[in-house]
């Protein structure tokens, strides 16, 4: 009997055990440490920044009257509650008093934070410490023009504060080569209209639209220079452990401390292959991440350099909150699974952009490459009739989507007892490099 061995993907907020043959490639990053003390550290790279004067500085040769920083929403695992803090205490001690901060919750296009939500992504003591709010981008008296050509409008409390500070986190990113940075502004507080152009059909229809590209990814570069309309005065980014804890702070220039730390996470999380495999498993990144399958695309489309013609990729992802908006539902209803048509339509019009189109795009590129016979999906939240929607196979019948995912694998091993396996614990976590 051949040797196997269980590999943990992330999951909800449990994780999936699966059973593979135990010369499955396991692809993940470097196990990376997190800081020893996150606050010490938080506040020594807020004395020493990359390309700028330290905070403290910039705030005591300013002077603002009002001070807006703005966090990612709850779709984002970001160390917020480790950060905000020691942040806030430099702006005390600069004579910033707390009723002239407000932190603004970057939910783009995402839906608004529940009351939950809110104490969970600041913590019950920075909630009551200042004011908190969401970014709302559908109503147009929250916002302002900051540029004419293309149009571009801002959340109205973020641009006319007298200093801005971005927050977020770093990670591989299917669409823009990495989060963080400018997507603190672009499309975290903007409209829609510079949503869509962000998601539009040409800028993701570049392949340099991808993980792990800055030069040259039209993504990046719309972000940036909308970030530079407005204005950032600093930027504090991390980068995270497997556990979700700070690994690297890098704080400062908007652009320079942005690209230090993606060059480090570009590092970190990178896996080498050395061509592609018959079977790959893989994951939406747990919770939050994986609480829509709108977001379980990014999983999908981390896996591209593991696969070719003929492969089979398997992605575990709960969605506990089914689809994703109604938006984006009613999309995957209407296409009902034929994807190529969509992108005809799409491809037809690269000047209209609806809302949510762009995930299904993304998600073509991997039907492009293996069909959607050979794209599997497991999950235990989007009910079984819905499922039949997602254009992917979805696995279905007796047990939950660790026991529909096991016999998914054990079926296939079964057929092709010599197929070249991969797994990818970490799932959109991970940037796969070809050897």
């Amino acid at each position: 009997m051949a040797r196997t061995e269980t590999v943990r993907l992330l999951y909800g907020r449990s994780g999936l055990g699966l059973t593979v043959p135990a010369s499955a490639a396991v692809l993940q990053g470097q196990s990376v440490r997190p800081v020893a003390d996150a606050s010490a550290a938080v506040a020594a790279a807020l004395a020493e920044p990359i390309g700028s004067p330290p905070l403290a500085e910039l705030i005591a040769d300013r002077k603002p009257a009002a001070v807006a920083i703005t966090i990612s929403d709850i779709t984002r695992p970001v160390p917020n509650r480790e950060f905000l803090p020691p942040m806030l205490d430099v702006l005390a001690d600069a004579g910033v008093d707390a009723s002239r901060i407000v932190i603004i919750i970057g939910t783009g296009m995402h839906r608004a934070s529940t009351p939950a939500e809110r104490e969970a992504l600041v913590g019950p003591e920075v909630l009551q410490r200042v004011e908190v709010i969401d970014h709302v981008a559908a109503d147009p008296n929250t916002l302002v023009a900051v540029a004419g050509d293309p149009p571009v409008s801002i959340n109205r409390r973020f641009a006319e504060a007298d200093f801005r500070i971005v927050t977020g986190y770093i990670e591989p990113h299917f669409m823009a080569g990495f989060s963080g940075g400018r997507k603190g502004v672009c499309p975290a507080l903007v409209d829609l209209t510079t949503i869509q152009r962000f998601h539009g059909y040409c800028a993701l229809a570049d392949p340099r639209a991808d993980n792990g590209v800055l030069d040259g990814n039209p993504c990046h570069e719309i972000a940036l220079t909308v970030a530079r309309a407005v204005g950032v005065d600093f930027l504090l980014n991390v980068a995270i452990t497997r556990d979700r804890r700070i690994a690297g702070i890098y704080c400062g220039d908007l652009d320079a401390a942005h690209r230090a730390g993606c060059r480090d996470v570009g590092e970190w999380a990178s896996a080498d292959i050395d061509g592609p495999f018959d079977l790959v498993v893989t994951n939406g990144g747990g919770y939050p991440l994986d609480a829509t399958f709108y977001q379980t695309v990014k999983g999908m489309c981390t896996a591209l350099p593991a696969l070719a013609a003929g492969s089979t990729l398997l992605i575990a992802s709960e969605c506990s909150e089914g689809l994703g908006s109604e938006a984006f539902t009613d999309l995957m209803v209407r296409t009902d699974n034929d994807w190529r048509r969509f992108l005809a339509e799409i491809a037809a019009r690269p000047d209209e952009t609806r809302l949510d189109q762009w995930e299904l795009q993304m998600q073509s590129r991997v039907l492009q490459r293996i069909g959607m016979d050979h794209l599997w999906y497991v999950g235990d939240g989007i009910p079984p009739g819905m499922q039949r929607h997602v254009a992917a196979t979805a696995i279905l019948g007796p047990g939950d989507a660790g026991a529909r995912a096991q016999r998914a694998i054990d079926a296939y091993l079964a057929a092709r007892p010599d197929a070249r396996v991969a797994v990818i614990p970490d799932g959109p976590y991970t940037m796969l490099r070809l050897r």
